[in-house]
């Protein structure tokens, strides 16, 4: 079977660690090859395979063989709920799945085991599930994948191994002079941007994939996060790279922030990508101050996820760094963000774009002289003031939550007479008198229009379990206001002197 090329010129070389064992590239090939040649001749190459396991290296052995036999693989993120696992093998019309747990296959449909290899069973579903909008795959895909999006039914984003590659190769080439050996894993693999920047691009620069099971780095769920576990891992693989998510990196500094004393569970990192949701550059300045070599990018999965980076020696925090090498970056006359380079395959049920045209992110933002990247709100998320005033959200709320007492802040006011805001407060010990002067820092910084009139402090933090947030941390804001409307009500209506 054939092997990715981009990979095997490492033969001989110690490639992956996973559970306490190290895999070379021949071991890796090997295990590619038996997960091949059970997938031919049983799974239809117009049905997609799906794979839903803990991290570990078989399951980056079951992603790299289905390269070689021209198989599209979905990968799904154990943090989906049922309801999103049964809609995702439903409209992919899924027959074959690759799952650790023989329980969550029978759940899902997948009776019977045709195939084991390590710590995953391939089952197959007997009864077809055929839904009439399904059309097969689009010729060329060989990965969907599907984001938590702003609903409850997730959103599949085709991709090519084309365009995978040509992020993972830039992501290599920006990254190539500082010699990284050995990269962690911290983030579910079936999060696009840990799939294609931890390991795609490792294994392209002949770096040391590190793959332990989440619930070693500190990671359960969709959102819940043990700072100080993910340290001790850290210090245990001596690793120089990771990435983490802007809820991670706020934990983080927050115990490394603990002592005047460097923490030396930290020393061997030597470049700490931080991308999914906005970065304060306060939080940004603040990691680094603790010894966290701490950079923030931006991209999205129809870009086969990483579009911009800032690295060593190109390096704007505030921005989220310049465009990487064969994509192409502009700003509308709308202030929209623009891309081009990545071959946007379309997403599952939707006929594809040109390869040349234009990819409207949905992102508002500005490029400088020097092609440093700044992203500023959505498009969509764009309040309208009761005085006609329009405001980013994301405004406001960046600079809410580049106060060390606040985590998280939303911020809403469509056609209200000023903006109010829902706010996470960074621990529990942290009183309402330290958030109203948060509030009125951030105020002071702000036009009156887009000022925080009043706020109300949440419950819970905004996550992915509790539905207020997607796993990379972008805020699910009808879902936050309809579970806040009676408490921002009452802020108006107590202005106005009713009840």
């Amino acid at each position: 079977m054939a092997f990715p090329d981009w990979i095997s010129e490492y033969r001989g070389r110690a490639v992956l660690e996973s559970s306490g064992a190290g895999w070379t590239m021949d071991r890796l090939e090997a295990q590619c090859d038996r997960i091949a040649r059970a997938l031919m001749g049983r799974v239809s190459t117009r049905r997609p395979v799906g794979l839903i396991a803990d991290n570990g290296a078989d399951w980056i052995a079951v992603d790299l063989a289905t390269h070689g036999v021209d198989l599209t693989l979905v990968p799904l993120p154990v943090f989906f709920s049922a309801e999103q696992l049964a809609h995702v093998v439903r409209v992919t019309d899924m027959q074959s799945l690759f799952c650790a747990d023989p329980r969550i296959a029978l759940r899902l449909g997948f009776t019977e085991e045709v195939f084991r290899i390590g710590g995953l069973g391939l089952y197959e579903r007997f009864t077809p599930v055929v839904t009439d909008a399904f059309e097969g795959v689009p010729i060329g895909v060989q990965k969907i994948t599907f984001t938590s999006g702003t609903t409850g039914e997730p959103k599949g984003v085709c991709l090519s191994v084309t365009q995978q590659l040509q992020t993972a190769q830039a992501l290599a080439a920006v990254t190539d002079s500082l010699n990284l050996g050995r990269h962690l894993n911290l983030l579910p693999l079936p999060v696009l941007l840990e799939n294609i920047a931890g390991v795609y691009a490792p294994l392209m620069a002949g770096v040391t994939c590190i793959c332990p099971a989440l619930d070693e780095v500190g990671l359960s769920g969709g959102s819940a996060f043990d700072a100080r576990r993910c340290l001790d891992a850290i210090a245990r693989h001596a690793p120089d790279s990771v990435i983490l998510l802007p809820q991670m990196l706020h934990a983080l500094v927050a115990v490394l922030g603990c002592t005047t004393v460097r923490d030396r569970r930290i020393d061997s990192l030597k470049f700490v990508a931080v991308g999914g949701a906005k970065t304060p550059p306060l939080l940004i300045a603040r990691a680094r101050d603790l010894g966290l070599p701490v950079f923030e990018g931006y991209g999205l999965s129809e870009c086969a996820s990483v579009v911009a980076l800032n690295v060593p020696g190109a390096d704007r925090p505030g921005s989220v760094g310049r465009a990487l090498p064969g994509t192409r970056v502009r700003v509308s006359s709308a202030g929209e963000i623009e891309v081009s380079g990545r071959e946007f395959a379309g997403y599952l049920g939707v006929p594809a774009q040109q390869s040349k045209s234009w990819l409207k992110t949905g992102d508002l933002g500005a490029i400088d002289a020097e092609g440093f990247i700044s992203v500023v709100g959505r498009t969509d998320n764009v309040l309208i003031t009761g005085y006609g005033r329009n405001v980013s959200p994301e405004w406001p709320e960046g600079l809410l939550i580049e106060d060390p007492a606040i985590a998280q802040a939303a911020v809403f006011g469509e056609a209200r007479p000023h903006l109010v805001a829902v706010i996470v407060a960074a621990a529990p010990g942290v009183g309402d008198a330290l958030i109203s002067a948060a509030v009125d820092q951030a105020n002071r910084r702000l036009p009156d229009y887009a000022r925080i009139g009043a706020w109300v402090r949440a419950d819970e933090s905004l996550s992915h379990r509790n539905g207020l947030a997607t796993v990379n941390g972008r805020l699910r804001r009808g879902a936050i206001l309809a579970r806040y409307a009676d408490h921002l009500n009452r802020l108006y209506a107590a202005e106005r002197g009713q009840t």
